[in-house]
């Protein structure tokens, strides 16, 4: 997909001028919707270095492409913050700075978020480092488990359970409902929340080099039965169907008994929604296991920039014990496992879950996520609305696994 973006115009040598003083300005763009912690990261560490970030907030859906043709026409920033799911593409077109001796000796790398590295990592270099990370949990709501007769302190440990406590708590009646999921074609959602199912059971939906779809195993049709069957009992509002991810957090709401989400819906509940009493443990996989899925950003550096020693200062700061606070004070899950029970003291212990999650968390690795995965009308989005509301689920898994294979093929 990237090559495609930089090939729409012709490609011309990346020439960043220096600044003339001792300071730099450090140009960096990052995703609308960042959040605060990034934010109170770059004051913080404007506010004690000489050296200054110069942070310009981009629209998440024009992120990539505006990026792109930057590069290509020369006008690109010092840096990103890019959702991790896009390094592999980026450094394959050649357009990041190789950071691999310089990663590997810092005396905290083999604690950085793995899944993080990992996509940075392109032909065994490393392009891009976590800078937030984010994983995928599962909550129930406590007061919903106490009205169904459910021990509010027992987190589920299976599926059977999971489903179990769903038709207990749709007992309740009205317009409350056991489980809760964005099926209407959002990729990005169930990539998000149902990919760890068979994650944590040893199965995957990609070879491990990205090369082969393996779509269609035990475990996913096992995941597949499961929400099916949740759905036909009506367990699920009809409205998750057509839901395209603008209702993600419909646990909020106080009606859904349980639901898999972002450990950053842990400090959402907690700030905006003060009156939900919820708990939050590890998505269980099909037959046994936990996952999770590794999402967030990595920083990466555009190739060529002059002024990759300030950039790689700034870096540290935020890797550095005030950064990380300044990070998980404002909902963003510590990038480093060494520090990261010093960093989440005093903070809401739930947050621990997401640390966790890290441990057992995966990330698809492929240089066309965006057409697999995250696009609407892509082979996997299609899959599971199609898998899960339809009634041909052997067409659903042969159509996805085909289409899926086809798109790596073409883009070998």
């Amino acid at each position: 997909m990237i090559k495609r973006l930089l090939a729409a115009t012709s490609i011309i040598t990346l020439c960043l001028a220096s600044g003339a003083s001792a300071a730099e300005k450090i140009e960096m763009w990052v995703r609308s919707g960042i959040g605060e912690s990034f934010k109170k990261v770059v004051e913080a560490y404007n506010a004690s270095h000489e050296n200054q970030v110069a942070m310009t907030e981009v629209p998440f859906s024009e992120l990539v492409q505006k990026y792109a043709t930057a590069i290509a026409g020369g006008q690109a920033p010092d840096a990103l913050s890019l959702d991790l799911i896009y390094t592999p593409a980026f450094a394959a077109a050649g357009q990041l700075e190789d950071l691999t001796d310089w990663a590997k000796a810092l005396p905290y790398f083999n604690s950085l978020s793995p899944s993080h590295v990992q996509l940075g990592t392109y032909q065994d270099r490393i392009y891009g480092l976590p800078l937030s990370v984010e994983t995928s949990i599962f909550a129930w709501n406590k007061d919903l488990y106490k009205k169904a007769g459910l021990d509010p302190e027992k987190a589920p440990a299976n599926w059977e359970e999971i489903e179990a406590n769903a038709e207990k708590i749709r007992a309740l009646g009205d317009d409350i409902y056991g489980f809760y999921f964005s099926g209407g074609g959002c990729g990005g959602c169930m990539i998000f929340t149902f990919t760890p199912l068979v994650w944590g059971s040893g199965a995957d939906i990609l070879s491990a080099d990205g090369k082969i779809a393996t779509l269609d195993t035990p475990e996913m049709r096992k995941a597949v039965d499961i929400y099916r069957s949740m759905v036909k009992k009506d367990l699920v509002p009809a409205s998750a169907a057509s839901d395209n991810g603008a209702n993600f957090l419909t646990f909020t709401n106080g009606k859904i008994g349980q639901q898999s989400l972002g450990a950053f819906a842990i400090g959402t509940l907690v700030t905006e929604h003060p009156d939900i009493n919820f708990g939050v443990t590890l998505i269980p996989g099909v037959n046994g296991g936990t996952s999770s899925f590794a999402g967030g950003d990595n920083f990466v550096i555009t190739k060529g920039t002059k002024k990759i020693d300030a950039v790689k200062e700034f870096l540290e700061y935020t890797y550095s014990m005030d950064g990380q606070k300044i990070m998980a004070k404002y909902g963003s899950l510590p990038t480093r496992g060494d520090i990261a029970d010093k960093v989440l003291e005093g903070l809401d212990p739930r947050m621990q879950v997401g640390i966790k999650a890290i441990e057992v968390a995966k990330t698809p690795y492929t240089l066309q996520f965006n057409d697999l995965i995250n696009s609407a009308n892509g082979p996997w989005a299609t899959f599971t609305n199609a898998a899960i509301y339809g009634d041909d689920v052997d067409g659903a898994f042969s159509n996805a696994q085909s289409e899926m294979q086809s798109i790596i093929d073409t883009g070998q």
